[in-house]
């Protein structure tokens, strides 16, 4: 279980939570309700860790308006290029848009590192054993970043498809990225992340012809999930695949802010 949030409860206790189902009794049992082994202490846990983290993600949106930054939320497996494609990205818009980042990893600032050698600000959120990053680890993050100086700022998640998904940021736009490497298979065994994001990116696209991946089938699965999810497919070693991404960042600030 993450040490800071309730990934290792019990999945009845979390449907329980979000159901608004820690009944009341007047009376003590002495042992765990019902056939699953619910206790009431874990529903409350898992309830309070969540709307903690809704009150903190809407203060973080309402800190990203004032300054008028689109904040975007990137969630992949470990090794789906999300570092090299925020590398491509901040090379493609060429200054036209001032980017910082948010670099989520267990460990070590490596990927951090890679991004400050373009210029850009960044900061470094190492979560130890947590296997996501929440509302109030980005909360914190903000305050280290010069925001009156960004249009753009990504969070580059801690890699893992299954966590990140449940907690909201804030962020304005949630992507997921899944490596040509991967797989094919990988939206429908991971679903939660693709339903609460707004786009789905397909990198490491250059490597196509080296591996078994069918490109149809994950676009084709992720549009049963959510039928309005926006498609992109990109290499990072090939800039021209990643300038749609771009203009669809520069059209969502235009939008939404």
């Amino acid at each position: 279980m993450c040490e800071t949030c309730g990934c290792g409860l019990p999945d009845a206790a979390k449907r329980e939570a979000r159901e608004g189902a820690d009944r009341e009794h007047d009376h003590d049992h002495g042992h765990p309700h019902g056939d699953r082994g619910i206790r009431r202490e874990e529903v409350l846990l898992y309830r309070n860790l969540m709307e903690s983290n809704e009150r903190t993600a809407r203060a973080n949106r309402e800190h990203l308006l004032e300054h008028r930054v689109l904040a975007v939320n990137l969630m992949s497996g470990p090794g789906a290029g999300k570092t090299a494609l925020l590398e491509a990205l901040v090379q493609a818009a060429g200054g036209s848009l001032r980017i910082g980042a948010i670099e989520g990893d267990l460990a070590t600032d490596r990927d951090a590192v890679r991004l400050r050698a373009l210029g850009i600000p960044v900061h470094a959120v190492t979560t130890g054993s947590t296997c996501h990053l929440d509302a109030a680890m980005v909360h914190e993050a903000l305050h280290a970043l010069p925001l009156g100086e960004l249009d753009l700022l990504f969070v580059e998640n801690v890699g893992n498809l299954v966590c990140p998904g449940l907690y909201d940021l804030g962020c304005h736009l949630n992507g997921v990225l899944l490596s040509v490497t991967e797989g094919d298979d990988k939206v429908a065994k991971y679903p939660v992340a693709f339903r609460n994001a707004q786009f789905f990116c397909i990198t490491k696209t250059d490597l196509l012809p080296h591996v078994a991946f069918d490109a149809e089938r994950p676009r084709r699965e992720a549009r049963l999930l959510k039928g309005d999810l926006r498609l992109f497919a990109c290499s990072a070693r090939e800039p021209e695949t990643v300038a749609p991404l771009l203009e669809y960042f520069r059209e969502a600030r235009r939008v939404l802010l």
